[in-house]
C-alpha cells in the first residue's frame, strides 16, 4: 500500500491504482494523509472541504464522506482510517507514503551531515527530491488546503534543494550544480538564496563575470519589481566575488576555497542541521512599481517599521486601512520589501481573505509553524497550543509578519509574534481600533496628480497628454481609486483604437457604470460587494445601514446631511447619523465635510444598483419618505 502526495493524489494497493473520483472525498483523503498518525478534527476537515465556510450540516456530511472513502479504498486500506474524538486518524507507516519517505530521507540527511558525512547527506537529499512528481495537491479542489498545506510542501521542496546545493558546494562540485541552479533561478528569480548559490557555483567554476552579471540582473529585478535592494547575505557574496575578480583562477580540488557566509553554512555539518530546523521564510509577494504620490505614506510606514519601539511585552504593529481598492496591500508590500534588511530572521505573509471569505488564524497557524521549521508531526492539534508554540518560536527573533486583507481583530491576535524585535504589518478595510498599541495609517484615494501618474504609467504619458481633458473625465469617474484607474487603463491598453474621449463617454453615459469598470477577473463591483457584506448592524430600534444605503441609491443622492437623511429614513436625526456613520465605517460613504456626507461616482452607481435590486425583489417598496 502506497499513498502518493508529492504530485497528483493517488493510491496504490498491491500494484493496483485506486482512483478516488469524488472531489470532496479527495479533499478528505488529502487532509488525513497530510496529518497521518495524528487525529484531525471533523471541524478542521470541514474547513478544508468547504473552504472555511462549512454549512450547518458539515459534521454529518464529513462522516458520510469518510464512510464512502472507506468503501472506495477497500477493506485493508479503509481499516487504517480510525474514528478518534474529535475526528479521525489515518494510521500510516513511514514507508507507506511518498511524503513519509521524503521526511525519512531528510532526517537521515541531517544525521549524516551532523556526523560530517556530506557525501551521504547529499545522496539522501537527492533520494528525497526524486520522490517528487508534479505540483502537489493540484487535483484537490480546496483553496484552503492548497494554501495551508500546498505552500508548505512547495517550500519544503525548495529548502531541501537548497540544503543539497549547500552540501554539493561544500564537496567542491561547483560545475555540476550550475545547470540545475540556472533552471531554478529562472523559475524563482527573486529567491535570493538560490541566486547566491548560483553566484558561488559560477565564481568557483572560473566564471566570475557571469556571477557578477547575475548579481546585477537580480538587483535590477529586485528594485524594479519590489522596490528593494538585495539582502545583506547576497551583497556579502557579491563583495567576496569582487575581491577576487582580478585574480581569477580555477578552484583547486585540494584546497577549500574562500567562501561567503552561505557556503560556510554548507561546510559546517551542525549548521546545516540548524538551518533545516530554523528556516528564514521569505514569503512576500511581488508588487508593481510604487507611485510617487504614495511616497509620503510609504516613508512614514517604513520609518515606523524600522524605528518603532513598544513597551516590554508588545510588538510594534502598523495597520494600513482604507476603502477597498485604494492600494493598501501594494503600499504595505512595498514597505515590507524595503525593510527586509531589518527582519533578519525572515518574513511571513498570509492573505486572510477579507470579509467575504475570511481565513481564520486556525488555518494559518499550522503553516506559519511549519514555515518556521516545526516538523509537521510536532505541530500541536489544538489552537491554544499552536499559539503558544508560535509565540515561543518568534520571541526574541526579528521577523516581519504581514497579514493582508484582515476583516477583524480576532483574526490578528493569535498571529501576533512573541515579544522582541519582530514587526507586524496589517492591511484592513476596518480601522481595527481594538488592536492594542497599533499605529494606524489611513490611505486616502489618489489626488488628481497621482491619478494621472497611475493612468500614464499604464497607457503611456503621451496618450494621456494628447487628451488631458478626457483623461480627467475618466479619472473623475474613477474617484481616485487605484483599482478603478488600473482597470480603466487596462481597458484602454487592450483597445488602442479607442480614444480616451470615447472611453470617457462610455463611462459617463453607461446605464450601469460598474459594468464598464471590469477587466478580466478584476472589477470594482466585487470590491464594493465586500464592503457591503461587512456592514455592521445597528440596534433593533435603529436604522439598518444597508437599507439607508439603498435609500440613498433610490434618491440618486450625491450628498446628504443627517437632518435630510432623518426625513428620508423616517427616524430621528441621531438614528440617521448612526446609520450614516456605519456606512462611513464600511467605506460606502465619504466622511462628513461641512455637515454633509458624500457619495462619489462609484458609490452612487453601486447604491443605484442596490436600489434597483431591491425594487425587483419588493415592487413598490418605499425607499424614501416625504418630510
Amino acid at each position: 500500500m502506497n499513498f502518493l502526495l508529492l504530485g497528483p493524489l493517488s493510491v496504490r494497493l498491491n500494484a493496483r491504482e485506486v482512483h478516488v473520483s469524488a472531489p470532496r472525498q479527495r479533499v478528505v483523503l488529502a487532509a488525513l494523509l497530510l496529518n497521518a498518525n495524528r487525529v484531525i478534527s471533523v471541524d478542521r476537515i470541514a474547513e478544508y472541504v468547504w473552504d472555511d465556510a462549512p454549512p450547518p450540516s458539515a459534521a454529518a456530511t464529513v462522516r458520510t464522506y469518510v464512510m464512502r472513502l472507506r468503501q472506495s479504498l477497500g477493506e485493508h486500506a479503509s481499516a487504517r482510517i480510525l474514528t478518534r474524538a474529535p475526528g479521525y486518524l489515518l494510521e500510516l507507516g513511514e514507508h507507506e507514503s511518498d511524503l513519509g519517505q521524503f521526511t525519512a530521507h531528510r532526517r537521515r540527511a541531517a544525521e549524516l551531515a551532523d556526523r560530517g558525512d556530506l557525501e551521504g547527506s547529499s545522496a539522501e537529499l537527492a533520494e528525497a527530491l526524486a520522490l517528487w512528481r508534479e505540483e502537489p495537491l493540484a487535483d484537490i479542489p480546496s483553496r484552503t488546503l492548497r494554501d495551508v498545506e500546498g505552500r508548505y510542501l512547495q517550500e519544503l521542496r525548495l529548502q531541501t534543494m537548497e540544503l543539497r546545493f549547500d552540501a554539493e558546494l561544500a564537496l567542491l562540485r561547483h560545475a555540476e550544480v550550475v545547470p540545475e541552479l540556472v533552471r531554478l533561478v529562472r523559475k524563482h528569480p527573486l529567491r535570493e538564496a538560490l541566486v547566491g548559490k548560483l553566484m558561488l557555483a559560477l565564481f568557483r567554476s572560473g566564471r566570475q563575470s557571469e556571477a557578477l552579471d547575475l548579481y546585477r540582473r537580480t538587483r535590477v529585478l529586485l528594485v524594479e519589481q519590489l522596490g528593494a535592494e538585495p539582502s545583506a547575505d547576497l551583497r556579502e557574496i557579491h563583495r567576496n566575488i569582487l575581491s577576487a575578480h582580478d585574480r581569477p583562477r580555477p578552484p583547486d580540488p585540494l584546497e577549500q576555497p574562500a567562501t561567503a557566509p552561505e557556503a560556510a553554512v554548507a561546510t559546517a555539518p551542525a549548521a546545516v542541521r540548524e538551518r533545516s530546523c530554523w528556516p528564514s521564510p521569505a514569503q512576500l509577494p511581488s508588487v508593481p512599481l510604487p507611485l510617487s504620490a504614495r511616497s509620503g505614506a510609504l516613508a512614514r510606514l517604513q520609518h515606523f517599521l524600522t524605528t518603532g519601539t513598544m513597551p516590554a511585552g508588545m510588538v510594534a504593529t502598523a495597520v494600513v486601512t482604507g476603502r477597498g481598492g485604494v492600494g493598501k496591500s501594494a503600499l504595505a508590500l512595498h514597505a515590507a520589501h524595503a525593510v527586509r534588511g531589518s527582519s533578519v530572521h525572515g518574513q511571513l505573509y498570509a492573505d486572510l481573505g477579507g470579509a467575504a471569505r475570511p481565513l481564520t488564524a486556525r488555518a494559518v497557524l499550522p503553516r506559519f509553524l511549519a514555515d518556521l521549521g516545526v516538523p509537521r508531526d510536532e505541530v500541536p492539534e489544538e489552537e491554544p497550543e499552536q499559539e503558544s508554540l508560535y509565540r515561543s518560536l518568534t520571541a526574541g527573533r526579528r521577523l516581519l509578519v504581514v497579514l493582508d486583507n484582515v476583516s477583524s481583530t480576532a483574526q490578528v491576535r493569535p498571529l501576533i509574534p512573541g515579544s522582541g524585535g519582530s514587526r507586524l504589518l496589517v492591511t484592513s478595510r476596518r480601522r481595527l481600533a481594538d488592536l492594542e498599541g497599533a499605529r494606524t495609517l489611513l490611505l486616502d484615494p489618489l489626488d488628481e496628480a497621482g491619478s494621472l501618474e497611475l493612468l500614464g504609467s499604464i497607457v503611456g504619458p503621451a496618450r494621456v497628454g494628447a487628451e488631458p481633458r478626457a483623461a480627467r473625465s475618466v479619472l473623475t469617474v474613477c474617484a481616485g481609486l487605484p483599482l478603478a484607474i488600473r482597470i480603466a487603463g487596462t481597458r484602454l491598453l487592450e483597445r488602442p483604437h479607442w480614444s480616451i474621449g470615447h472611453f470617457a463617454r462610455r463611462l459617463t453615459e453607461a446605464p450601469r457604470l460598474l459594468d464598464e469598470l471590469c477587466a478580466g477577473d478584476n472589477g470594482v463591483r466585487p470590491c464594493l460587494d465586500a464592503d457591503h457584506a461587512g456592514l455592521r448592524r445597528t440596534a433593533p430600534a435603529g436604522v439598518d445601514p444597508a437599507e439607508a444605503f439603498t435609500a440613498l441609491g433610490a434618491a440618486g443622492a450625491c450628498s446628504v446631511s443627517s437632518s435630510r437623511a432623518a426625513v428620508m429614513f423616517g427616524c430621528s436625526e441621531a438614528q440617521a447619523e448612526e446609520a450614516l456613520d456605519a456606512l462611513v465605517e464600511a467605506n460606502l460613504l465619504g466622511a462628513p465635510l461641512g455637515g454633509r456626507y458624500r457619495l462619489d461616482a462609484l458609490l452612487r452607481a453601486y447604491a443605484r444598483e442596490r436600489a434597483e435590486a431591491v425594487a425587483v425583489q419588493q415592487h413598490g417598496h418605499p425607499y424614501m419618505r416625504a418630510g
